[in-house]
């Protein structure tokens, strides 16, 4: 190697060497290497050089080349190794500190009331039955008693899925009453469940959503009584809403699975809307005996087994408990709506005149 490319390697050698990040090692590679590197104007004008040395020359320059290419590379990789670790470095977990303050989650209002309405009904020995959302034509309408001409099978109040030619349809849930049917097929005889859950309906405005939940109960037993009806309802309202003597009423009324059916009414005050205040009545959810059909259509004797069932909107009782003025804010993902209305999730429900 003449002296020209010794001299070039050794000042690139030491070059690389003073190299304190990678901005310097580019500065480098481009001098040495780039367009107008001292390299490449070597190589370049490698064809002034007379003709018998021509060839030595051009394999000179070429393991120089090679020789500069792996220097450089090599010392890329040093300062790359060497940045990964310095910032390894600076970000280091200390376990020890305190853990920077968050804000906690909240416990959405309609989660809350189905615990709190698992918690009451959990101390009267009711247990928690579940379904799917979606239903078949039979366990969400025939089984109930729910004649072909009723309104509620209509197209224009139900969402119905696509089924082979010939089988009926199957239907998202319009309540959860169809977890009924599937729990006493499923568990039989004496029976006591609530079933919260999702329901679908379409019907969207500031008092109804396409999807919205329900709580049904159903007790079934030997000598079940509109007596016992009346006492689970009443205690549940008065704990639900934490007035010990918040008035109740008991309506007549139809339903195609009940029978006798009712509503059933709480007393309020229409002007300022207090719970228990005032000479107005208030619907709050239905009612009733079960139909002998609904059980006879699950294979229960209904000469030997009665009961009552149940059902209310849990989005209604939450927005009269809280008062909560609209329905929509409820699926609207608004963090502000809920940091005023949520809960505490270590807050546990607890049963002490209310939940």
């Amino acid at each position: 190697m003449t002296d020209d490319l010794s001299a070039l390697q050794a000042e690139t050698d030491a070059a690389l060497a003073a190299c304190a990040d990678l901005r310097a090692w580019d500065a480098v590679r481009v001098g040495v290497l780039g367009r107008n590197g001292k390299l490449t104007a070597l190589l370049r004008d490698l064809g002034k050089t007379p003709p018998e040395q021509r060839r030595d020359r051009g394999a000179a320059l070429n393991r120089l080349k090679e020789a500069l290419t792996a220097a450089i590379e090599a010392r890329r990789g040093a300062l790359e190794a060497a940045a990964l670790d310095a910032r390894l470095a600076a970000e280091r977990l200390d376990p020890s500190l305190p853990p920077r303050p968050r804000a906690a989650g909240l416990i959405h209002p309609i989660s809350r009331t189905m615990e709190e309405m698992a918690a009451i009904f959990g101390a009267m020995g009711f247990e928690i039955a579940e379904g799917p959302d979606v239903e078949t034509d039979w366990h969400n309408f025939s089984a109930l008693n729910i004649p072909a001409h009723h309104p509620a099978r209509d197209d224009q109040d139900t969402f119905y899925l696509t089924a082979p030619p010939g089988s009926p349809p199957p239907v998202l849930r319009t309540h959860t009453s169809p977890v009924q049917i599937r729990a006493m097929l499923g568990r039989g005889v004496p029976l006591r469940v609530i079933v919260p859950g999702r329901t679908y309906r379409a019907d969207h405005d500031a008092t109804h959503s396409p999807m919205f939940h329900q709580c049904e109960g159903l007790v079934l037993d030997r000598a079940i009584t509109l007596g016992h009806l009346k006492g689970c309802l009443i205690d549940f309202l008065r704990a639900f809403f934490a007035v010990p003597d918040l008035p109740v009423r008991f309506r007549a009324s139809y339903f195609p699975f009940t029978e006798p059916s009712m509503e059933v009414d709480i007393g309020w005050d229409r002007k300022s809307g207090e719970l228990g205040k005032g000479a107005d009545w208030l619907e709050i959810l239905g009612s009733g005996m079960v139909h002998p059909r609904v059980l006879a259509n699950v294979g229960i004797d209904p000469r030997e087994w009665q009961g009552f069932a149940f059902g209310m909107g849990v989005e209604r009782v939450t927005m009269l408990k809280h008062g909560i003025p609209d329905l929509r804010p409820f699926y609207e993902s608004d963090i502000r709506w809920l940091r005023h209305y949520g809960f505490n999730p270590l807050a546990p429900t607890m049963l002490h005149e209310g939940a």
